[in-house]
């Protein structure tokens, strides 16, 4: 049996949120704060030992808490996660559902169950209230309800964890069925199991009084939790009561002068049991604290002790322990083992190199797979991560987006405060047909592109607070200098560049609206001559008479826009597409002075745009002397086209050559698109400032 989807609702940042789990793995991605450990931590809290505090509650929720009274209509809201699990029909997970929860749906395989954290009595929990914090006399009370609920043990004294069985009804309607609480933690227990290999694993602290180091201790756990094999177990106390017997020889010849001096003081008297120091290691003990785990160099046998090998190494060997242990405790539960084993792993990449996160985990389904030899079937693993390398080894599918957003009911306009969050499952992300220079492009080729390009290169994106959309080498390698010199701020945000072209940026409008990721879009105008004949458009100077553009991605950003001259006319907030949130920058006419004449150019590409932008750094010196200026102001525009377009022009070497001066001023066309991902992204941080004062 395996948990199909998760509904939690009330708990911090995940305020109505569904979770889909693959049989296999998930992976949860996104920005720093949008609920990822959250939604780790509801399982902990059910599952597990983790007790609930009044802050697990939403903020909005508290805010309802402090507004309660028992006049009024507010009710006490409720911590809730609603499991759902898939069952095989031929397999005996069913009987054993079945006879679990009387109201499993056969026709669709499934069995739910809901766990809630509410208030048994509200009528004890106001009374006590109103005792400790009544209203004063100006009508107010010192304390809020959620302030006494805080304070320690009121909150575990007032609210207890309820259980309902779950069952879906032909209209897709959920009927709750309530079950009494030795039933429901019974049922639970049998249908689940939840372990956890934290994300703080304190690898460095070697220096610690103790003698057991960390991974000691979780090699004496292993020893501990598995040593219920007779052979094994017998094994071990053999060599331990041998080594005992020795030791308490020892003890004798050693100790027995002192136990000659107490029995001259009458310790113990003549008539009671003498005194004997004797030898009681057992095995766990002696792993655990008496054990030290060390390295030995292959050719010289020299042994150094565990602080002396990297943090990396340890974090994976105590991850590998950790994990093999969860799944060999649940596989020796012979009685009543939970039908489904979850493995929530958090954060995985501490201290790892890039290529050992790819591989991580891939060599922990070895490890698991290694152990279900029976074909009890594996657990599923759930993994939270910021890691783009983490992210690259597992299908688009099994990722699940956490995005900051505003409650459904605000106006955006009015709270810039992203105070809840969203999940975005990708496995029901569909792209649409798209048209590209060869033709149109299908849905599934679409899409197929997507997942390549994204596992291949920019996997980042799903922990970004915005993209940017470049051309090619020379936009990324001069874009870091064009933000410090036009948007600063931007440097202090978590940006995705991707490197796509003209022919791919409208490729990614439907995962950016996805996933609601800000973007702005970096491209060329690309102008060309209109085919003739049905022949192949050629390149030519963007003030050409008659000029079209080819760049793909423009075309399908502005409908119906074709001529150079329609691009133009574009208003410039037309740019900003706020319902899709994103900037399409691209070079547009400009003015300049060159040869006391005030002349409009208009570049093709980034390079002309910066050379137009920037003419008085070139036609002299040895910085730009690959760069020639005409004689006469006219023929700018057609001079600089034909220079660009040249094969001795190297880009690249013209991007370094910019790098290396700090005299220049950013294109107008990228400026304004920076400045707009700028404001964009200040909207929320001012609003928080506001909050704060």
């Amino acid at each position: 049996m395996k948990l199909a989807k998760a509904f939690i609702r009330n708990f911090r940042r995940l305020e109505e949120v569904e979770v889909d789990f693959e049989k296999s793995e998930t992976v949860f991605v996104g920005p720093n704060n949008s609920g990822k450990t959250s939604a780790t931590s509801i399982f902990r809290c059910f599952l597990s030992s983790r007790d609930f505090k009044i802050h697990d509650f939403s903020i909005q929720r508290i805010s309802e808490i402090d507004h309660y009274s028992p006049e009024g209509d507010i009710t006490l809201p409720s911590i809730e996660l609603d499991l759902w699990f898939d069952f095989d029909p031929e397999n005996i997970s069913f009987g054993r559902a079945f006879a679990l929860l009387s109201s499993v749906s056969i026709e669709t395989y499934e069995v739910g169950i809901r766990c809630k954290y509410a208030v048994d009595d509200i009528s004890k929990l106001w009374a006590e209230y109103d005792t400790i914090f009544p209203i004063d006399d100006d009508g107010k009370r010192k304390r809020s309800l959620s302030h006494f609920l805080g304070l320690d043990g009121n909150f575990k004294n007032h609210f207890s964890v309820q259980y309902s069985s779950l069952s879906r009804l032909d209209n897709d309607e959920i009927e709750e069925t309530i079950l009494k609480l030795s039933d429901g933690k019974r049922i639970l227990n049998s249908l689940v199991r939840a372990d956890f290999v934290d994300a703080q694993r304190n690898m460095n602290d070697d220096e610690e009084a103790s003698r057991s180091s960390k991974l000691s201790t979780a090699f004496a756990s292993f020893y501990r939790n598995n040593l219920d094999q007779v052979d094994i177990n017998d094994a071990a106390i053999q060599i331990i009561d041998e080594n005992n017997e020795k030791l308490t020889e020892h003890y004798d010849e050693h100790f027995g002068s002192l136990m000659g001096v107490l029995n001259n003081l009458g310790v113990p008297a003549a008539h009671e049991r003498r005194l004997k120091i004797i030898s009681s290691i057992s095995a766990d003990v002696a792993l655990r604290g008496s054990t030290d785990l060390i390295y030995i160099d292959a050719e010289t046998a020299h042994e150094l002790p565990e602080a002396y090998n990297g943090l990396g190494f340890k974090n994976l060997v105590l991850m590998a322990i950790q994990i093999r242990d969860f799944q060999l405790q649940w596989l020796q539960t012979l009685e009543n083992r939970p039908l489904c084993h979850l493995i929530f792993i958090e954060e995985p990449e501490v201290h790892l190199h890039a290529q050992v996160q790819q591989t991580f985990i891939g060599n922990i389904w070895n490890i698991l797979n290694n152990l279900d030899e029976d074909g009890i079937g594996s657990p599923q693993l759930v993994i939270t991560t910021h890691s783009s390398h983490v992210l690259n080894s597992v299908d688009f599918e099994k990722v699940r987006y956490f995005r900051r957003c505003h409650r459904s009911e605000e106006d955006p306009t009015v709270s810039q405060i992203l105070r809840v969050s969203e999940i975005h499952n990708l496995r029901d992300f569909q792209a649409s047909a798209v048209s590209t220079d060869g033709g149109e492009v299908d849905a599934d080729a679409a899409l197929d592109f997507l997942k390549r390009y994204l596992a291949l290169i920019h996997c980042d994106l799903f922990f970004s607070d915005a993209a940017i959309l470049i051309e090619g080498t020379v936009e990324r390698l001069l874009l870091p200098q064009m933000i410090t010199k036009t948007s600063p701020n931007l440097n202090t945000k978590y940006l995705a560049t991707l490197e796509v072209g003209g022919a791919y940026a409208h490729r990614f409008a439907e995962l950016m609206t996805f996933l609601h990721i800000p973007y702005l879009v970096i491209t060329d105008i690309d102008s060309v001559k209109p085919p003739e004949g049905g022949g192949r458009a050629k390149a030519c100077c963007a003030v050409d008479a008659g000029a079209i553009t080819s760049n793909a991605s423009l075309k399908d950003m502005f409908v119906g826009k074709l001529l150079i001259s329609d691009f133009n006319e574009i208003p410039a907030q037309d740019q900003s597409q706020a319902d899709l949130d994103r900037f399409v920058a691209f070079q547009r006419p400009v003015e300049v002075d060159f040869l006391d004449e005030r002349i409009t150019v208009h570049g093709r590409t980034l390079e002309e745009a910066f050379i137009y932008e920037n003419i008085q750094a070139f036609g002299g010196g040895e910085a730009f002397k690959g760069v020639v200026l005409p004689a006469e102001a006219k023929e700018l525009n057609q001079s600089i086209y034909e220079l660009i377009r040249e094969s001795s022009f190297k880009k690249t070497d013209f991007a370094l050559t910019v790098l290396s001066s700090d005299d220049w001023q950013v294109p107008l066309y990228i400026r304004q698109g920076l400045e707009w991902l700028e404001r964009r992204l200040q909207s929320q941080e001012q609003a928080i400032e506001e909050v704060s004062k």
